[in-house]
């Protein structure tokens, strides 16, 4: 949990110790608003540098944050209650992003349109928007962090980067990172805030007239209140919201790399990623060959404490999230589930669940966990299985296995989701990937040239070359 002090200062306590982690200024409205400011200042000359100069500063800016990746892995394990093995992911991933970004400065390009009017010249050309404001979540915090940042500045906008109350040390080294490879001052500007200000302070940072987009990762009840504060603005917004999403295995699939795939993408991070599968949905003809392999799977990946390095599970986040997957667990058990693995939680260190015969009327099947709990849901058959998958608010990653690769890629253009993997997990993130959702997951694509589309402006500019006539 965070909390305040008198002086000014939001602390964030380790979910297994109780000790504090990390303490960040708890910002005003006010506050926050004079980081916007001090980033609008800073924007003109970023926008008109050229784009190799930005592609030398983002790739200092990867090499400064691989540089600091004990310190990460010490701060998501404090914060956050992170394995070294998920926080090292991050770093990758994310170094990567940064790079990715650096290689995108000299494709923001623009088009020469043919013009029915003689002599005319038209162009579409990308310019940069502003400024940023981007919102991240303290799951993937590093990966997620970087993504609000990178593409923003590599099309020349500047930012404003709110730190989440769970994690804010990890991303104030983000933060610092991007600092330390020479950007100017104030372009790129973090703003932390107590649990109970983030309302106000997010508000106020949206209402400000140089923030011209806004991108936020986090849950669908919050993406909601802010595409409605930027809807009020006019003001774009790239929502990646939360998921459910649903690994469908048909009855010619190769069993062994479904169960691999599925014990994978439900329990890396204890389930906490918003591309986690959640719903297992297996064709009836070999659901009880697959549940067998799939639980034997999941009884080897033991749960113990992040700091000692010795299992594939570590912490949830809080003791609310243990409350969280219990009660869908106990809902889903009243009503004729049956439980293949599970256990009591020691605090936040809580056992891989998996439970089977879910159906539609469980809370399980709807509402996402967020943490160590994967659905079976037996399907009839192919067409059964993809009305199941469609069986939900939620729209962001999806799989499918099958050894035929046409039929996987006809199942997978069925599915409504804004990204699915023909025999491959539902998580999976490359950074020049178009990454979204559809529905209550957001909308919206980060990463490669949909990030580019997502952080300009688009306009069209024409010169005239001859004399001009006009009917008045």
């Amino acid at each position: 949990m965070a909390e305040a002090d008198r002086a000014g200062m939001v602390h964030r306590r380790n979910p297994l110790t109780g000790a504090v982690a990390s303490s960040a200024p708890a910002m005003t409205p006010g506050e926050a608003v004079a980081v916007a400011d001090r980033a609008a200042a800073a924007f003109p000359a970023w926008a008109g540098s050229g784009p190799n100069a930005r592609r030398a500063v983002l790739t200092a800016a990867a090499e400064a944050l691989a540089a600091r990746g004990d310190e990460i892995v010490t701060a998501m394990r404090e914060e956050i209650g992170a394995t070294e093995g998920w926080a090292r992911f991050n770093i990758a991933l994310a170094v990567g992003m940064i790079r990715e970004a650096a290689a995108l400065t000299t494709q923001i390009g623009g088009e020469v349109i043919p013009s029915d009017k003689p002599g005319c010249l038209a162009m579409a050309l990308r310019e940069p928007a502003g400024v940023v404001l981007g919102i991240a979540p303290w799951n993937a915090p590093v990966i997620l962090g970087v993504r609000a940042i990178a593409v923003p500045l590599a099309c020349g906008n500047a930012v404003v980067f709110k730190a989440s109350e769970v994690c804010p040390r990890t991303h104030q080294i983000i933060v610092e990172a991007f600092a330390a490879a020479g950007l100017p001052d104030g372009l790129i500007g973090v703003v932390s805030n107590a649990p109970k200000d983030a309302g106000e302070v997010v508000g106020a940072l949206i209402d400000h007239a140089a923030v011209r987009r806004i991108n936020f990762t986090g849950s669908t009840a919050v993406g909601r209140i802010i595409a409605r504060r930027a809807a009020d603005n006019l003001k774009p917004a790239l929502l990646e919201l939360g998921g459910k999403a649903p690994l469908i295995v048909l009855e010619d699939a190769d069993v062994d790399e479904a169960v691999k795939a599925a014990a994978f993408g439900a329990f890396m991070n204890q389930g906490q990623i918003c591309m986690s599968t959640e719903r297992i949905i297996v064709v009836e003809a070999i659901a009880d060959a697959f549940a067998e392999k799939f639980s034997a799977k999941v009884a080897t990946m033991a749960v113990g404490d992040p700091r000692e390095g010795r299992t594939p599970l570590g912490a949830v986040v809080d003791l609310k999230t243990v409350g969280h997957v219990q009660a869908l667990v106990a809902d889903a058990l009243d009503a004729g589930a049956v439980v293949l693995n599970g256990g009591a939680a020691d605090g936040v260190l809580m056992p891989a669940h998996v439970v089977d015969c879910v159906t539609p009327a469980m809370k399980l099947f709807r509402e996402e966990s967020f943490g160590p709990v994967v659905a079976i849901v037996r399907a009839a058959d192919e067409e059964d299985a993809i009305r199941l998958a469609n069986d939900s608010d939620y729209g962001l990653s999806a799989a499918v296995f099958t050894r035929d690769t046409a039929r996987g890629l006809r199942v997978a253009r069925r599915i409504r989701s804004g990204i699915c993997h023909v025999n491959g997990p539902t998580v999976h993130d490359e950074a020049q990937m178009p990454f979204g959702g559809v529905g209550a997951s957001g909308y919206g694509r980060f990463g490669g040239k949909a990030g580019i589309d997502a952080f300009t402006e688009l306009r069209w500019i024409t010169i005239e070359t001859q004399p001009g006539h006009y009917p008045i």
